[in-house]
């Protein structure tokens, strides 16, 4: 190992002075290889924030297993089932409780604006939360008075001085599916692909605003199992016990089912993968080029070390030194000018943006072997660097 290092001290770094001595060239190289990494960093941002965002209310159900519907598609389109079914599932050895959970989109008139605005509304009986999140929970006993809801603050919109107003104790009324209702109390939770922002109310004032929906038919049914109960043996004896009706899964399953979908089947999903592919693709050609010209501008110098004896493999290094240095010089403004854009993507949006160490290790990684590639293929012009045919 120390003689390794020896002989690489002792080596001449051609490539990088191949690279240093054509300034604009090296600068070109440098600013294409970002532009690819910022492509990449974008796409796999937007990415990861549509899982993260629409997987949000999932991850925060206060629940071991779930009942769906297997007509459901996400958490913005859940279909329904019969409430029975959560009777039933008390049946199960195992089953500590068993409660219905209704959710349906909901047009209401922003108060800031007087606009009309999609947002979910989630309904749930307030003597058994539905949510692990104690902002909502300290909050329980607001939502079963009659018409009043809670606020997600990180709803989507304008809604900054209905957030100041609520934050000061000044309730704001405004109208729902022709219905008046009061805002009495915030929570964090965000916006998502799939929704704008989230209203969390009672179960009875739920069925309230939608008079038409069938009490008996709720959008999801959340299980507790007992403490001392596994909670994957419990899901399999419901899965045993119940109709075809209901599909049953434990809570990380439901969170993974979320995921796969907006991965598989969403267009989206596909949009960004393809995006991610394309922008690595850029960076190949790009990066092929570069080097590509570099080869063809020092083709004597090449076809010269060959007449001196060094071995082709010399030469190939040369190229894929150049290669490296390419990948982390480039890079490192791909990697600073995504933070700004993340940040400002993430205000305009309202979607979790943020740069992650994982990401951007997966990035460094992928930009190595975009450059190496790209070297791989530039390597194939030194074989006509042959010395009778340059002198």
């Amino acid at each position: 190992m120390i003689k390794v290092l020896q002989q690489l001290q002792r080596r001449t770094p051609l490539g990088w002075l191949q690279l240093t001595h054509h300034k604009s060239r090296l600068f070109v190289a440098i600013s294409g290889i970002a532009f690819a990494d910022v492509l990449m960093f974008m796409q796999l941002g937007f990415q990861a924030s549509l899982f993260d965002s629409n997987t949000r209310i999932r991850r925060a159900l206060n629940a071991d297993i779930v009942l769906v519907s297997p007509k459901a598609k996400n958490t913005q389109n859940l279909s329904t089932f019969a409430r029975r079914r959560l009777y039933q599932a008390m049946d199960v050895p195992g089953v500590e409780s068993a409660h219905g959970f209704y959710s349906q989109t909901i047009n209401w008139k922003n108060p800031q604006t007087r606009q009309d605005n999609p947002l979910q509304l989630i309904g749930f009986d307030p003597n058994y939360p539905a949510f692990n999140l104690p902002e909502v929970n300290q909050q329980l006993d607001e939502i079963k008075i009659p018409d009043v809801v809670l606020f997600d603050r990180k709803s989507r919109g304008d809604y900054d001085q209905v957030i100041t107003q609520v934050s000061e104790n000044n309730w704001v009324s405004t109208e729902a599916e022709g219905r008046k209702i009061t805002v009495k109390g915030l929570f964090s939770l965000g916006a998502s692909f799939g929704t704008d922002g989230i209203l969390i109310t009672s179960d009875q004032n739920f069925l309230m605003l939608f008079p038409r929906r069938d009490a008996g038919s709720v959008s999801l049914g959340l299980i507790q199992v007992e403490p001392e109960a596994d909670s994957v043996i419990v899901a399999e004896a419901l899965r045993s016990h119940l109709p075809e009706d209901v599909e049953v899964m434990t809570i990380a399953e439901f969170i993974e089912d979320e995921q796969k979908y907006w991965q598989e089947e969403s267009p989206i999903g596909f949009i960004f993968t393809l995006g991610t592919a394309m922008a690595f693709i850029v960076g190949v050609v790009i990066v092929y080029q570069i080097l590509s010209t570099d080869v063809s501008a020092h083709i004597q110098e090449y076809a010269t070390f060959k007449a001196m004896g060094y071995r082709h493999r010399y030469l190939l290094a040369i190229v894929f030194e150049e290669a490296i240095i390419l990948a982390f010089l480039g890079f490192l403004p791909g990697f600073i000018l995504p933070i700004g854009l993340y940040y400002g993507a993430a205000k305009a949006t309202s979607l979790p943006i943020q740069m992650t160490l994982i990401r951007a290790i997966t990035v460094l990684i992928l930009t190595m072997i975009m450059c190496i590639i790209s070297g791989a293929i530039a390597t194939q012009k030194l074989q006509s660097a042959d010395p009778a045919d340059m002198f």
